[in-house]
């Protein structure tokens, strides 16, 4: 009885060390999660994509949310640089209404210029904030374009052109969210030619079905964190928009000929805290097979 009663104590003994050390790693790793950031690499594959941006590289950026990774942003900073992109895209959320810093999410985009083309829109945090106006000049003073409901036609080695096309949040809108977006789709691309390879910039991916309907070909998308914490094989918890395990958290979404790219976003809202869900920098390739 004695002896078994030495083992029973052991055994827990050894229970609860391996509870401590598990809540450690947890611990550890949850803080790795919220401090780092990472990069996610995509090849978008299309026979629409036109031969002269065959190869081309996006940078896309979204929910800084006022954070700061490292001295001057440099974490970010650092790791774009390398990637050596042709175009950065800043899709909404840029600051945040609660802990409004306008001066240091400015700060990352100082950083960023000369390394590529910068394109923004907004999100739903600019709106709330009541500063669209100071915001956007502020960005457009430092050359990024700032894309409200417009597109613009870029082209490569004066040949093939694709357009590049932005909406505002639908917060901005009196509409409902769906007719709002749809909206300011048909006034962006009102004199985007017939069959040309269109880009959508929006905040929103739970309109994922009105950016289809329209025929864009690449959407970039934000706002939902991830789902702020991941589980494998769910994959995100919640999501402003979509509620309860949303199904457009992250990753490229397909639909007929259309593709949504989602970010996992840089920053945190309401909810300070990710789980399972690294920040990241998106790396968008684009590739014809034709």
């Amino acid at each position: 009885m004695e002896s078994t009663a030495i083992t029973s104590k052991k055994n827990r003994k050894t229970i609860w060390l391996l509870m401590i050390a598990l809540l450690f790693v947890f611990i550890l790793l949850t803080y790795w999660g919220n401090t780092t950031v990472g990069v996610t690499q995509y090849t978008i594959v299309s026979d629409n994509v036109p031969a002269d941006f065959n190869q081309y590289k996006i940078v896309q950026l979204s929910d800084l949310h006022d954070a700061k990774f490292g001295e001057n942003h440099a974490d970010v900073v650092d790791k774009v640089k390398l990637i050596t992109p042709d175009v950065i895209f800043i899709t909404g959320d840029f600051i945040d209404s609660n802990r409004y810093n306008l001066e240091q999410s400015l700060l990352l985009v100082e950083r960023l210029q000369g390394v590529a083309p910068m394109y923004y829109v907004t999100g739903n945090h600019e709106i709330a904030t009541n500063d669209m106006v100071r915001i956007k000049a502020e960005l457009e003073d430092l050359g990024v374009q700032v894309l409200s409901d417009e597109a613009e036609i870029i082209t490569l080695n004066q040949d093939d052109a694709i357009a590049i096309g932005g909406i505002e949040d639908p917060l901005f809108s009196y509409l409902d969210d769906e007719e709002a977006v749809k909206t300011s789709m048909n006034r962006a691309f009102e004199h985007v030619p017939d069959g040309m390879f269109k880009i959508l910039l929006s905040h929103r991916p739970e309109q994922f079905e009105a950016y289809v309907e329209q025929g864009m070909d690449i959407i970039f998308s934000g706002h939902a964190h991830g789902g702020q914490f991941r589980f494998p094989g769910l994959g995100g918890l919640v999501s402003p928009g979509q509620g309860w395990f949303p199904t457009y958290t992250a990753g490229v979404h397909k639909k007929d000929d259309s593709q949504m790219v989602v970010s996992r976003g840089l920053g945190n809202s309401i909810i300070p805290i990710r789980i399972f869900n690294q920040p990241e920098i998106v790396v968008v390739t684009l590739k014809n097979e034709k």
